[in-house]
């Protein structure tokens, strides 16, 4: 297994562990993880295949999450472009002034705003199963929840089958290590989908090493908090991006359904949408990790 460097970044007062892999002298991947997940979110399969590619791979842990810094959001709530500067702090620690950018879930619209707001930082993006980061999903969801007929002219909701599994954890206290780690490894189940085999091996190991590996449980709630801020800079159009966009979505996604990947790569100038049969909401299926990375590196080999 290849092996990184840690470190730690300073955003504001804030400290965020980082890690590094591959030669410092080649191109530089930013991985930016999603909606309360660590950077080890991102497989050390994908991790090697791109270091094996010819690149050097950066990946951090958000604020409220792993062995980075936890925020008290009562009192300072943030932002997604408070998140957004996080990744330019990872940046600036390693010496980088640009590097590829992919983002995957929540991080594929930091990558956005990214790509808007700090475009000189940004020599590519990636967005991996994400959605317009001006999108509210909110009053999808909250018809969906409350057995409302969809509005034609929103992106969807998440798949039915999702939805109920938020509702029975809601109804199902956890306390233990145990009953969190099972109750994680059933929602990655869940956000698999139902076609493509589920690598529970794979799951489990990252569902353990998060929880051993964070101080405060809770934390990474804020996230979920902090992503349904739609502030005047997530409107931004997205049409203003300059840097060459691929964007990666399953065709099996149960929180974000494939036509919010499309409608990402229709407002993106010259964006490239790849869809990937069977995929779900997550990397925890058999190859999946080196598939993506194979179509990483055809996209950042851009000059």
């Amino acid at each position: 297994m290849i092996m990184g460097s840690g470190a730690f970044a300073s955003s504001g007062d804030l400290r965020l562990w980082t890690e590094r892999f591959g030669d410092p002298a080649d191109p530089a991947v930013l991985l930016i993880m999603g909606t309360s997940a660590q950077g080890i979110g991102w497989p050390d399969e994908m991790v090697e295949a791109l270091v094996e590619g010819g690149r050097q791979v950066i990946r951090f842990d958000h604020r409220d999450t792993g062995h980075s810094d936890c925020v008290d959001f009562t009192a300072r709530p943030y932002t997604l472009a408070d998140m957004a500067a996080d990744a330019v702090a990872v940046l600036d620690e390693h010496g980088i002034a640009a590097a590829h950018i992919v983002g995957a879930s929540l991080g594929g619209a930091i990558g956005q705003w990214l790509a808007v707001h700090r475009r000189e930082r940004v020599l590519t993006l990636t967005a991996i199963m994400t959605s317009p980061m001006g999108n509210n999903a909110g009053p999808a969801w909250m018809r969906a929840m409350t057995g409302q007929a969809p509005d034609p002219d929103e992106l969807p909701p998440p798949a039915t089958r999702f939805l109920r599994h938020l509702t029975r954890r809601a109804s199902t206290p956890v306390t233990t290590r145990e009953e969190r780690v099972d109750a994680a490894l059933e929602t990655w189940r869940v956000l698999n989908g139902e076609v493509s085999l589920f690598d529970e091996r794979a799951a489990r190991q990252y569902v353990e090493a998060s929880y051993d590996r964070t101080g405060d449980h809770a934390a990474a709630t804020h996230h979920d908090l902090a992503g349904r801020q739609m502030t005047d800079d997530r409107l931004a159009p997205l049409s203003s991006i300059t840097a060459p966009t691929l964007v990666i979505h399953g065709t099996e996604d149960p929180i974000l359904p494939l036509p919010h990947g499309r409608r990402l790569a229709e407002q993106v100038p010259n964006a490239r949408l790849r869809t990937i049969p069977g995929m779900g909401h997550g990397f925890f299926s058999p190859g999946l990790p080196r598939r993506i990375a194979e179509i990483v590196l055809k996209h950042t080999a851009i000059p």
